[in-house]
C-alpha cells in the first residue's frame, strides 16, 4: 500500500513538475511546510505575481504540505533532476549537501530582523553559488520568525532542558541540545505531528508560524522565546527549465520574485506578534525571557556548534561570520 502511495505522489509531482497548456507553461511548487506558514504564504504570493507579470504565459502551481511527497532536504536533489521544476525549502534541512545553506540557521548569530537582512544581502551570491552546483537558481528567500523552544511543562532551567526529547531542524541545533544533555532529532516539519501523538518527541525547536502552531500547542502548551535563530527558506528553480525560458519571461519571473522577496521581508516583521497572539488564544503559555543560567547554557552550546558548523563550512562561511 505505501509503495502504491509513494508511486501514485511521483507520478503527480512528475505530471505537475512542468508541463505544457494550451494557455503556457505550468510549473508546481512544492513546499513541505502548511499552507498557512511564511513559506506558503509566500509561495501563493509568488504564483499570482508570476501570472501577473507573465500574463499568464507561466503559472505556478502552489503545493504545500508535502503534497508531492517530499521534504526540504528531498526537494534539493528532486529541483536537480526535473522531477519538480520548483521548491521552497528550509534552509537548515541542506546543510549536509551544502553547509553554507544553513548559515541563517546557526544558533544566536543574528539578533533581530535587521541583522538577519543584513547577513542574506551579504550571503546571497555564496547561495545562489551552492544551488547552482545542484542544477537550480535561486528566486527569493523567505525569513521565519524567530525560532524558540515548544514544551509541555516551562523550559526554566538547564535541568528542564537536559530532560528533553526535542525536535531539532538541523545537524547544528542537534548538537546544541546534545551539548545541553537533551535527546534531539532531526524531523522534518511534514514527520513532526506522527512523532508528538506517539510520545517519540515531547518538545519541538520552531518558530510555530502560521497553520505549523496547530501541529504544536495541541500537546506542546509552552513557548520559550529565546531567539535561537531566523532562519531562512529559499525558493529556487530547475535551472534547465529556467533556461528554457525567454529572455523576456526570465525577467518578469525575475521581477516577481523580487516582489515576492520584498513582501516578506515586510511581513516577517509583525508576523511574531500575530504569532503569539493565536497563541494565547489557544491557551499557550509564552515566557520571552530565561533565566541567567539558561541563557548561559545556550550560548555556550550555540557557540561551540557554530564553531564546528564554520569548520566544515570553510573560509567563506568564516568570513561572512566575521562580517556581521
Amino acid at each position: 500500500m505505501k509503495t502504491t502511495l509513494w508511486m501514485g505522489m511521483a507520478a503527480a509531482a512528475a505530471a505537475l513538475g512542468a508541463s505544457a497548456h494550451p494557455h503556457g507553461e505550468q510549473w508546481a511548487l512544492a513546499n513541505e511546510y502548511p499552507a498557512a506558514s511564511m513559506t506558503a504564504e509566500g509561495d501563493a504570493r509568488f504564483a499570482k505575481l508570476v501570472a501577473d507579470h507573465t500574463r499568464g504565459k507561466l503559472s505556478v502551481v502552489t503545493m504545500p504540505e508535502a503534497k508531492l511527497g517530499y521534504k526540504s532536504r528531498e526537494q534539493l536533489q528532486a529541483v536537480a533532476d526535473g522531477r519538480i521544476a520548483m521548491a521552497t525549502s528550509f534552509g537548515g534541512a541542506l546543510g549536509d549537501d551544502e553547509p553554507i545553506l544553513a548559515l541563517s540557521s546557526l544558533p544566536f548569530v543574528v539578533a533581530d530582523l535587521a541583522q538577519a537582512k543584513a547577513l542574506y544581502a551579504a550571503a546571497r551570491t555564496a547561495y545562489e553559488a551552492a544551488f547552482e552546483r545542484h542544477n537550480q537558481k535561486l528566486l527569493f528567500a523567505t525569513p521565519w520568525p524567530a525560532s524558540g523552544i515548544w514544551t509541555k511543562a516551562p523550559a526554566d532551567s538547564p535541568q528542564m532542558l537536559a530532560r528533553l526529547h526535542i525536535r531539532t531542524y538541523d545537524k547544528t541545533s542537534t548538537e546544541v541540545f546534545s551539548r545541553l544533555g537533551a535527546a534531539p532529532s532531526v524531523v522534518a516539519f511534514a514527520d513532526l505531528a506522527a512523532k508528538l501523538a506517539n510520545g517519540e518527541i515531547d518538545a519541538v525547536l520552531s518558530s510555530g508560524d502560521g497553520g505549523a502552531g496547530r501541529t504544536l500547542w495541541e500537546r506542546l502548551p509552552y513557548f520559550t522565546a529565546i531567539n535561537y535563530a531566523i532562519p531562512l527558506s529559499f525558493t529556487t528553480v530547475n535551472r534547465d527549465k529556467w533556461q528554457a525560458l525567454d529572455a523576456e519571461t526570465r525577467r518578469a519571473v525575475e521581477e516577481a520574485a523580487a516582489e515576492a522577496e520584498a513582501w516578506q521581508w515586510q511581513a516577517v516583521a509583525g508576523r511574531l506578534e500575530q504569532n503569539y497572539a493565536r497563541m494565547r488564544a489557544n491557551g499557550m503559555t509564552i515566557a520571552t525571557s530565561v533565566s541567567p543560567a539558561l541563557w548561559a547554557s545556550l550560548r555556550e552550546a550555540g557557540r561551540a556548534a557554530a564553531e564546528e558548523w564554520t569548520a566544515q563550512a570553510g573560509a567563506e562561511a568564516r568570513a561572512l561570520l566575521d562580517r556581521r
